[in-house]
């Protein structure tokens, strides 16, 4: 069976994959582009959640001062596992996160 291709012409895994390479500015980017692709959205918002939470938490005076260095180390080991799995063809299920963004999309 022959992938999917999306609005860039792209194949889904990619375009997907492609939602978390700038963090939540691709995400939105991608959700704003992809109107036919559940997958391909369902990432877009899941980057947005996920890396606009590790851009907020650090502005956060004391605690995200403190926490700053943990979430951003988070954030890019998390980035890298999100862009292989995703274009591997997985969905990664992020607690709490992946649930919220599913409601979203459908």
């Amino acid at each position: 069976m022959p992938e999917k291709t999306t609005i860039t012409g792209l194949p889904e895994n990619t375009e997907a994959a492609l939602t978390y390479l700038l963090w939540w500015v691709s995400g939105l980017l991608f959700l704003i582009l992809e109107k036919d692709s559940l997958k391909v959205r369902f990432h877009a918002l899941q980057s947005i959640v996920i890396f606009g939470l590790v851009t907020v938490i650090p502005m956060i005076p004391i605690l995200g001062w403190v926490l700053a260095p943990f979430v951003w180390l988070g954030g890019f080991v998390l980035w890298l596992v999100l862009i292989v799995k995703t274009y591997q063809g997985e969905d990664l299920e992020l607690p709490v996160v992946s649930e919220f963004v599913r409601k979203q999309v459908k």
